[in-house]
């Protein structure tokens, strides 16, 4: 009963992490387009109202026109009724937290421990889980204060701290687990930008202007470039939270190279679009991108399996199947933790391997299956597995 409620608070918080970052990153794609698209205001009036850009824009059956004031409208009062981007954020970053405490921290020995990367107790492996996400901010926010206004150092400071990370993670913790620790980091860093930054600074403008004072400029840069740093962060944030479901990359034995390959691609592809906002069409970027993603693509490529002089039966590695798999791929697993077998795959009838086959061949070369190796698969059982299913798994002897 346990592991299937568990099941239900992965499945709702998972949920409602998806629209809440939807609705975050969708906000933030907004405003970068907006702020990049923005003219000289047209009329002489605006531009001694303290309107600093313009942009008019056509949706939904209706025409916007949007203006941008930096130090707040002059000669009349700024509305009470400002919209606030913060809950997104804030929602997005709580239901990771969530995730993340119900998957690797509740199920650490399963999910975030492997022993044959580091074989940490529960609490140790969950203390460094958090401690990683605590000092990430702090090392992050210290560089952004010493660096604030040298902008390119700071962006290649930071892009390779996140690397250091990246690397660093898969020497402690399972490679499934590296992957979403990372992508938590920089989620934390995003989070943590619009709640220590972003909005108090925004806060205290607007209550400068509501007191009819300058408000200081300082608040509005700081978070000019929190929200870049942000938007950056963006697509490779989106793929590591769907990529525990291709364990081809994150299972790889240089997982944390493939997924710095894979970020950069996430990099270009989104200085593309911001440059694209101001009509500078920098094709050379998404084609970069896409360059990086096919060297990934050809250097993860499965290797053919050696079919081997010596043929295979099925009775060689149905043992295998009973002792390593079935504990969990069974329609009542008894493995600790699992209500029901992993994505629906049965292995308890040689019709049920034999159907699943190739997926079996798959995941137990890339060595993502059994899953944090519970169960102790040893090579030269994986081995078989994987040469029975190159030979074509055949079940009929």
């Amino acid at each position: 009963m346990e592991a299937y409620l568990l099941d239900w608070a992965n499945l709702l918080m998972r949920w409602l992490h998806l629209i809440s970052g939807v609705a975050w990153i969708g906000a933030s794609f907004y405003f970068v387009m907006l702020d990049m698209s923005l003219r000289k205001p047209a009329k002489a009036g605006d531009s001694e109202r303290g309107v600093s850009g313009e942009s008019w824009a056509v949706h939904g059956g209706g025409v916007y026109h949007s203006q941008k004031y930096l130090a707040g409208p002059r000669g009349e009062p700024l509305s009470e009724h400002l919209h606030w981007s913060k809950w997104e954020a804030y929602t997005t970053w709580l239901s990771g937290m969530g995730l993340m405490a119900i998957i690797y921290w509740f199920g650490a020995s399963t999910y975030l421990i492997d022993p044959q990367v580091r074989a940490w107790t529960v609490p140790q492996a969950v203390l460094l889980s958090i401690g990683t996400l605590v000092v990430s901010w702090f090392i992050y926010d210290g560089l952004c204060r010493l660096l604030g206004s040298r902008e390119n150092l700071l962006a290649a400071i930071v892009f390779v701290y996140i690397l250091l990370c990246d690397w660093l993670l898969f020497q402690l913790f399972s490679a499934r687990a590296a992957y979403i620790h990372v992508g938590a980091v920089m989620g934390t860093m995003m989070a943590a930008n619009v709640f220590f930054h972003i909005i108090p600074g925004q806060k205290k403008m607007v209550a400068q202007i509501h007191a009819g004072e300058e408000p200081d400029p300082r608040y509005g840069i700081i978070g000019k470039q929190r929200s870049v740093h942000n938007t950056y962060f963006t697509l490779p944030v989106l793929f590591i939270m769907i990529s525990n479901h291709y364990p081809m990359t994150y299972a790889h034995a240089h997982g944390w190279l493939v997924l710095a390959l894979i970020m950069m691609a996430g990099v270009l592809i989104r200085q593309y679009f911001v440059l694209r906002h101001i009509n500078r069409h920098k094709l050379w970027l998404p084609s970069a991108a896409v360059v990086l993603l096919l060297i990934s693509l050809v250097w993860l490529m499965p290797k053919p399996a050696a079919q081997g002089a010596v043929s295979i039966s099925f009775q060689q590695v149905q043992p295998i199947f009973i002792e390593r798999c079935v504990t969990c791929h069974a329609q009542h697993p008894i493995q600790p933790g699992f209500a029901q077998p992993p994505k629906g795959v049965l292995l308890e009838t040689p019709e049920q391997i034999k159907q699943h086959a190739v997926l079996v061949g798959q995941t137990t070369q890339t060595r993502y299956m059994p899953i944090g190796n519970l169960t102790g698969m040893t090579d030269e059982e994986r081995q078989l597995v994987v040469d029975w299913v190159a030979q074509g798994a055949n079940i009929d002897e």
